[in-house]
């Protein structure tokens, strides 16, 4: 009787301690890890996406529309928010998401990647002699090796880099040229100042025309023209002393 009291009893869970969990509890456990490794694995595939497409980063086909767009950019941004995954670089997929979101949302921006875009897709199908309006789903696309949408993004790839080259030297050398602008007026500044100065200069030199209770105009317009003649008659004068020299006779 004692015996088969204690038995039961060590079969009873010690008090205190937790329960085990159910299949139920396990699954959940189970799927919360899943999606937590999903998050980290969405995370490095925006940060591995070529930067230069917007359509790699959103992990979207060119021809989505708008509507497609924001709900595609609304369900990452949501799965990869910094709030909801340990992710140490999740902050930067998410501004490279938002980023990407707003280029192809600009419909100039997104006219101007679509035109860079188009142009590898024509030139590639060129390359294979298929025509330039040939579908993706057409056999001969699917037939390719390596497989069409392979070869379509890294021709992408190549050409928006070498767009993004031109943008960048125009770039410089629009700043080259405000530079140079720059430096222009800085000069035709510095000119008028240095008149300014000289003027100053003049002025101090041969002293104040202003006389009280006689019209400055007059006295500046004759007596500076005095002045003036003068010192040119002295300089003159002077300059003609030194030219003489004195012939010495030899014998």
């Amino acid at each position: 009787m004692s015996e088969a009291a204690s038995s039961s009893s060590s079969a009873k869970p010690a008090s205190g301690s937790a329960p085990a969990p159910n299949a139920e509890e396990i699954e959940r456990l189970l799927s919360r890890e899943a999606t937590a490794f999903q998050r980290e694995i969405e995370v490095d595939r925006i940060l591995k996406a070529f930067k230069l497409n917007p359509y790699e980063i959103l992990d979207i086909h060119e021809t989505a529309t708008p509507e497609e767009i924001k709900k595609k950019y609304r369900h990452l941004s949501l799965f990869i928010h910094p709030d909801k995954t340990s992710h140490p670089r999740a902050p930067e997929a998410f501004d490279l998401l938002k980023k990407a979101e707003s280029e192809v949302s600009d419909k100039a921006k997104r006219e101007e990647l679509d035109a860079v875009i188009n142009q590898a897709r024509v030139i590639l199908l060129r390359t294979h002699n298929l025509p330039p309006n040939t579908p993706d789903d057409d056999p001969r696309v699917k037939s390719l090796v390596p497989p069409w949408r392979q070869q379509f993004l890294a021709k992408a790839k190549e050409m928006l880099i070498d767009e993004e080259v031109r943008r960048r030297k125009a770039v410089k050398m629009n700043l080259a040229n405000e530079g140079l602008e720059a430096r222009k007026k800085e000069e035709e500044v510095n000119a008028k100042k240095r008149k300014a100065e000289e003027e100053a200069r003049w002025e101090g030199r041969f002293g104040s025309c202003i006389v009280p209770g006689r019209p400055s105009n007059d006295i500046c317009t004759s007596e500076t023209r005095e002045q003036r003649v003068g010192n040119w008659r002295t300089f003159a004068t002077n300059s003609k002393k030194k030219k003489k020299t004195k012939v010495t006779l030899l014998g």
